[in-house]
């Protein structure tokens, strides 16, 4: 089997940033690891491209994070049948990470833990359509971030496009929650609101998306990403012969873009913004969110140039020494490093990063994306001895859960795919095994 299991942990009742780091710390290495020259075409360029030493390193690191996985990643919770993944060393299940972190495992081929938790999500939805945002703490009306749709279809595309098990039950749940989604929009202009900047992931980002239950922030993520699980979901209609409600959800889909562009794009500056629904204005503060439009294919080319040009790749605002910062360095509220909280106001963030990562790739900005992931793999491997949560963008400094095993795996995997030409989070390509592929290391139980 390619997938272990692993014996609950106790639950610590810790914040997952800040004190929690003490905790991650304690696991032992993996000891030395004798490395096999490589062997296909891309093993061969990433070796020339990284040395010796470093491909030495990141086969003992991609085995050490994976043993960390099997070790404490994987989890039972009292009462639930099944094994649950977490990037987190206390007992807790959180959205979007789960997704990120199941686009590591794809690298392996593993594809059961896109299913575990996404089916006790989807278990303990509301009759209304509304599911929390993590499994043991409710959050008061902190929505799943729009993932799951595109969790299902990263699962089923690895595990022979069987779509049947979401056939009735979950197809209807998922819809409910796309529905949900929605409802969240008090002005009807078809962009749903954010409850806050802690439920949009990105902690304390206050000054653009809101403080806790605000629901005033129009996000140009949340739109994004909404246009990505419209789209999944017409991947998962299509499969269930649903031709109707495909077409519906390809449609919905082209109908968010429309307004996206007419909503949140400012041609002066040449950047998406964020809107504040309550006062129908724009809201002027630059963060590595306004670039998810790049990711959902939202932007016209002549769009993603610009916001690519003037301030992606500005040294002034977003590309400092390990891109992208969370916050441009020229907002008021900009700082590195951290108060014991998930600073995202300048910090390197991975789930962010390779959003961006796979939306430079898609405009065809394939040197800058390749540039990227080196300098994201050089941080994680050869300025930390671990992977840590989240990093100083200034100085490559790791902040956050030490000995991290979550969805900052990815960077050791992002110059593969760049090499590659390749997309783990492709909605309409093969997901596949590049790790175990390629560099000959898999997900051993």
């Amino acid at each position: 089997m390619l997938f272990g299991s692993a014996s609950l942990l106790g639950y610590l009742s810790i914040n997952h940033c800040g004190l929690a780091q003490a905790v991650a710390s304690a696991a032992a290495p993996a000891g030395d690891v004798s490395v096999a020259p490589p062997g296909t075409v891309a093993a061969k360029t990433l070796y020339s491209d990284i040395g010796g030493s470093s491909w030495t390193e990141l086969n003992r690191r991609l085995r050490d994070v994976n043993a960390d996985i099997q070790a404490r990643g994987l989890r039972h919770i009292p009462g639930v049948e099944g094994t649950f993944l977490t990037g987190y060393p206390y007992n807790e299940f959180y959205d979007w990470d789960l997704y990120f972190e199941n686009l590591y495992l794809s690298y392996y081929g593993v594809w059961p833990y896109c299913f575990t938790n996404l089916k006790e999500f989807l278990n303990r939805e509301q009759p209304d359509g509304y599911v929390n945002r993590s499994l043991i703490r409710q959050r008061d009306r902190q929505q799943f971030k729009p993932f799951l749709a595109q969790l299902a279809v990263l699962g089923c595309k690895q595990n022979h496009d069987d779509y049947e098990w979401l056939r009735g039950n979950y197809y209807g749940r998922l819809v409910k929650y796309i529905d949900k989604w929605f409802s969240y929009d008090s002005d009807h202009n078809g962009l749903p609101v954010w409850n806050s900047a802690d439920a949009a992931g990105t902690d304390n980002q206050w000054s653009r998306a809101g403080t806790l239950g605000s629901f005033e922030i129009e996000g140009v993520d949340l739109a994004s990403y909404l246009v990505r699980e419209l789209r999944a979901m017409s991947v998962i209609a299509a499969h269930l012969n649903l031709k109707a409600d495909s077409a519906e959800f390809d449609r919905h889909a082209d109908q968010l873009v429309r307004i996206m562009n007419f909503a949140f794009w400012d041609e002066k500056q040449g950047m998406y913004f964020d809107r504040n629904e309550k006062t129908g204005k724009r809201v002027y503060v630059k963060s590595a969110t306004n670039f998810m439009p790049l990711f959902a294919g939202a932007a016209t080319h002549e769009r993603a140039k610009r916001t690519i040009r003037e301030h992606l790749l500005n040294p002034n605002e977003f590309w400092l020494a390990y891109p992208v910062a969370s916050y441009a360095k020229t907002e008021p509220d900009y700082y590195q490093g951290s108060h014991n909280e998930c600073n995202w106001r300048g910090s390197t963030w991975a789930p962010t990063n390779y959003m961006i990562f796979q939306g430079l790739r898609r405009y065809g900005y394939q040197a800058e994306a390749r540039e990227l992931a080196t300098r994201l793999f050089n941080m994680a491997l050869l300025k930390n001895s671990v992977l840590r949560e989240y990093y100083n963008a200034e100085t490559g400094e790791g902040l956050g859960q030490t000995r991290f095993w979550g969805f900052t795996a990815l960077y050791y995997g992002m110059l593969l795919e760049s090499i590659l030409e390749y997309d783990a989070s492709t909605l309409d390509k093969p997901v596949e095994p590049i790790v175990t592929r390629d560099l000959g290391i898999a997900f051993e139980s």
